[in-house]
């Protein structure tokens, strides 16, 4: 079995990691399929991984009740999907769900958790690097909110 550490020391998000973060994140981190519908994360469900997208396209959905599902944003290779792993209380904040076969590596989150409590330098650096991710599905969120309520700032 390969190690996936090579694949993650290249990608943009992890790029410029130290050595022993990236072992440590590759020891945590699996390849995992999902099929066309299939939801990857449920709004409210406990979120103990996060996702690269290798390949493929992944729906970040918003439940509306007088609407049904809007669709965020989309996503492919080469994205970030999830970070509410890293923020308690650790529950999903959206849903998301394949559009077309996907393929991603999954990264553990409880063992990445404990990674950082061990390590705080990973804890700041994973952080720093998911503040961008937060703030781009935000605005993301904001955008999109306001095209299905006909308001624009």
């Amino acid at each position: 079995m390969q190690s996936l550490e090579p694949y993650l020391a290249e990608h943009p998000f992890l790029k410029g990691l130290e050595p022993n973060h990236l072992k440590i994140l590759a020891g945590c981190a699996s390849n995992v399929q999902f099929d066309v519908g299939q939801f990857i994360l449920r709004e409210g469900e406990e979120a103990n991984n996060f996702y690269i997208i290798r390949h493929g396209k992944v729906a970040i959905e918003l439940f509306a009740a007088e609407r049904g599902a809007i669709t965020i944003q989309t996503i492919g290779a080469g994205e970030i999907l999830g970070w509410s792993w890293l923020i308690p209380p650790y529950q999903w904040r959206f849903d998301a769900r394949a559009i077309e076969i996907t393929r991603a590596i999954a990264l553990d989150g409880k063992c990445l958790r404990t990674k950082c409590e061990q390590d705080h330098n990973l804890g700041y650096e994973l952080l720093k690097r998911f503040a961008h991710v937060i703030a781009l599905r935000l605005e993301a969120t904001r955008l999109q909110l306001s095209d299905v309520y006909g308001v624009h700032p």
